[in-house]
Order: structure tokens, then C-alpha cells, then sequence
């Protein structure tokens, strides 16, 4: 069974250069905001955008925790430096602890979800002041397997990198020039410390990614998945991320009692036919 992840990555940077112009300037903008993290998801929204639309219109915010990676933060200004867009660092300690102090018990998760929120919380509040539209930074692979907080990091008006796989966005990332350093450390959403994507979800996702790419592109059964070589019990465990964080993925469903109920018979602006 062939699995080919491979992408043009010319034509796919022109693609999501011009979606991230037309689907901004349809909503009546000119400018983004984007949370830029000093990983490579971030790196690669935020250069598309300044691509996209001129680095006089793309606002960078960096939104450090107390116990962020030095290391975010210095690489998320080397992509400011090298194209002189706006930014501001606004530190979220004091407002996520204001929460995470109620509970001394509290899980990782849960800190977690709570720096999510309030970064994304600052992100809105300066698209407000910025006049911008948040540009979101969740690739395929997070997507689909729900490794993301709702209404945190996964909040944005438009999405450029959302249907590549992390692999893929690598891909991307080097033909967009960002630095090695930021392309080949370990992806982590910094959220504690020593905190890795890879280590919380228990493989990697060269491996995850080629079988998401069976199940969801190719649209394979688990079983020819575990024939094409992946473990019986990986594939399954894959397979149950993806249903349980379905929810996720989906606008919040409206009780139908009308007969023109807002998402389902009423579109708009489709509904009006332009």
C-alpha cells in the first residue's frame, strides 16, 4: 500500500498565500494576528500571512508562561526580526495563575487548557485593536487527533496550515526559509516543562501521520491499516483520538425547532445566493 505525503510545496505556498489574502479581505479585512509560539506551525502561519498580506499588516505576539522555554522566545523573534512586522510580548503568568492558584491539585491538563484560553483570549482582545483577523497554527495531524484545547489554540477566523499533515508543514517550512533550529526541535505546545508533543502522545508523528493518511485521505479500513504493517493496537488507539475528539471538530450543534435554523437550513450568505 503506496503512502505518499509528498507535496508541491510551490504551488501549495501560492495556494495558501492567496487563501489567506482573499479570506481575509472577503471578511472586510486587511490585517491578521497571529500567536507565534517560536514553533514551526506558528512560524509558518505567521510567514504565510506576512507573505500574504505585507509585514505592516500581520501583528506577532509572543504570550510567555512562567515556565516557558527561553529558547520560544528567542525564536520567535528571529522571525520578527527577519521580517519587521509588528509585534508585542505580553507575559500570561499572572493571568493564568489567577485561575490555576484556586486549585493547588490541579493536573497538567488542566494548566494547560488554562494557558490555551488566555493566550488566545490576549490574541482576540489585540485583533480587536489591531483591526486583524486571528490566523490559526493547528496542522492536520493535531486536528485530527484532537491534540489541541477548543477555544484556546484551536479558536481562529481562518486556518492556511489545517489540512497539511505535520510532516508536510516541515515540508513547507523549509522552502519558506525558517531557521533549522526551529524546523528540527522537538514540537512542543510549552505548556510545562520538558513538555513534548511526541512524548504526551506516545509516537511520533512520521508515524501517525502515515496512518492518517490511510484512514483519512485513502479512507482504508483499520484492518488493511494493520495489514500495510501498523500495529493492531496503534491503529485502534488512533482511531478512538479521532472519534473521541469529533466534538471538536465540529461547530456546536443547535437544537432545530424553527424551519430555517441558524448552520443547517440558514447559510448565509449562501442563503441570499451570493
Amino acid at each position: 500500500m503506496h503512502i505518499n505525503l509528498s507535496i508541491d510545496v510551490n504551488l501549495v505556498r501560492k495556494k495558501l498565500t492567496e487563501f489567506i489574502r482573499s479570506e481575509i479581505t472577503r471578511a472586510g479585512f486587511s490585517r491578521a494576528v497571529v500567536n507565534l509560539s517560536g514553533g514551526i506551525d506558528s512560524a509558518v502561519s505567521y510567514t504565510l500571512s506576512v507573505e500574504a498580506l505585507g509585514a505592516q499588516n500581520v501583528l506577532a505576539i509572543r504570550l510567555p508562561y512562567k515556565t516557558s522555554a527561553a529558547d520560544s522566545l528567542e525564536h520567535a523573534q528571529m522571525l520578527i526580526d527577519r521580517s519587521g512586522s509588528s509585534s508585542l510580548t505580553i507575559p500570561i503568568t499572572d493571568m493564568a495563575d489567577a485561575l490555576i492558584n484556586l486549585d493547588p491539585g490541579m493536573s497538567d491538563i488542566r494548566k494547560g487548557n488554562i494557558m490555551a484560553r488566555t493566550r488566545m483570549i490576549v490574541a482576540y482582545d489585540q485583533s480587536q485593536t489591531f483591526k486583524g483577523l486571528v490566523v490559526g497554527t493547528g496542522n492536520k495531524t493535531e486536528i485530527l487527533l484532537g491534540y489541541t484545547t477548543l477555544y484556546g489554540d484551536s479558536a481562529c477566523a481562518i486556518n492556511p496550515i489545517g489540512d497539511l499533515y505535520k510532516t508536510q508543514v516541515r515540508s513547507l517550512a523549509r522552502t519558506l526559509g525558517i531557521p533549522e533550529v526551529i524546523i528540527s526541535k522537538p514540537p512542543s505546545a510549552d505548556l510545562w516543562l520538558s513538555q513534548t508533543d511526541e512524548g504526551e502522545l506516545g509516537f511520533t508523528y512520521e508515524d501517525v501521520d502515515k496512518l492518517l493518511y490511510l484512514l483519512v485521505d485513502q479512507r482504508c479500513k483499520p484492518e488493511a491499516c494493520v495489514e500495510a504493517g501498523f500495529e493492531k493496537e496503534f491503529v485502534h488507539r488512533v482511531i478512538d483520538r479521532m472519534l473521541r475528539s469529533q466534538f471538536k471538530r465540529a461547530m456546536p450543534p443547535i437544537a432545530k425547532i424553527s424551519n430555517c435554523t441558524v448552520g443547517d437550513d440558514f447559510m448565509m450568505p449562501h442563503a441570499w445566493g451570493t
